[in-house]
């Protein structure tokens, strides 16, 4: 069935874009995805159609106006859900079957999508959420721009998800949607051609991807490590878990805590059980 996305935006011509090329492209051109933009403007109510005001309490930039958006994104709640009751199909369930990291199914449930709110003040999107959305009927996603949203709106809508990309801030929330419907449509089944693709990357099992090499076996005097020539697959393993663990402590603390801080706590339980 296909994965319905939403773009709540001032910019919908920036939709599909890259999106519309490459695996992404492909995809959508068999259906497995939709794209729909809406149009934020067409919600102002003045004869400017404007979208944001000052800052209340002064400051520099503009903000997003409540009313509007609610208008906007009330709208396309009151549609009827183009996938309401999504489900795999036969051959879709196969193509999970043999990815052994399928998708999370997502905890909305009842086919109802979730609604994400593109800003830096959000929680930090993680590969876990991901696979959670991509399982599901699809996403709405708000894109913000200027100084952002007015806070009311998250108050009188309380469904929405306020998600960021990470420490960074751009120029508006459409880069960002565009990653996230990126990140969720590769784990579609049949987008990837492996199905076994999305299983060894970064973040996967929590670490870092293990280093690559590919041909000529030497390049400016540097060589492929001997160990990934060697075609013992159990070493190879081993190589890659070590340098994915390696890599992972020097180059993200972060997630090197929370990977030790859960494999301690698994190997702790297991010796309880015994």
């Amino acid at each position: 069935m296909t994965f319905a996305a939403t773009i709540l935006t001032l910019y919908p011509e920036m939709f599909p874009g890259p999106l519309g090329v490459s695996l992404a492209g492909r995809a959508l051109e068999r259906g497995d995805w939709a794209c729909e933009t809406v149009q934020i403007r067409d919600f102002a109510t003045d004869k400017h159609r404007t979208v944001d005001d000052t800052p209340a309490g002064g400051g520099a930039g503009m903000v997003l106006k409540p009313d509007v958006l609610a208008r906007a994104l009330d709208s396309v709640l009151a549609k009827p859900s183009p996938l309401q009751g999504r489900g795999l199909g036969e051959g879709d369930a196969a193509q999970v079957a043999g990815d052994p990291l399928p998708p999370t199914p997502s905890p909305e449930g009842d086919g109802e999508r979730p609604i994400l709110a593109m800003t830096p003040r959000g929680e930090p999107i993680t590969q876990a959420r991901i696979r959670e959305l991509a399982a599901g009927p699809g996403v709405v996603i708000l894109c913000g721009r200027f100084e952002g949203f007015d806070e009311r709106l998250f108050e009188a809508r309380p469904q929405i998800e306020q998600v960021s990309l990470g420490d960074v801030v751009l120029s508006g929330g459409e880069p960002a949607a565009l990653a996230i419907l990126d990140a969720c449509i590769r784990l579609l089944p049949g987008v990837m051609g492996a199905p076994s693709s999305g299983a060894e990357e970064s973040f996967e099992e929590g670490l870092l991807e293990y280093p690559q090499y590919t041909r000529p076996q030497e390049w400016e005097g540097r060589t492929i490590p001997e160990v990934l020539r060697s075609g013992d697959h159990a070493k190879i393993a081993a190589w890659r878990k070590q340098r994915s663990e390696e890599d992972t402590r020097s180059r993200r603390p972060d997630l090197w805590e929370r990977y030790s801080g859960a494999r301690d706590q698994s190997a702790s339980g297991a010796r309880r059980k015994r």
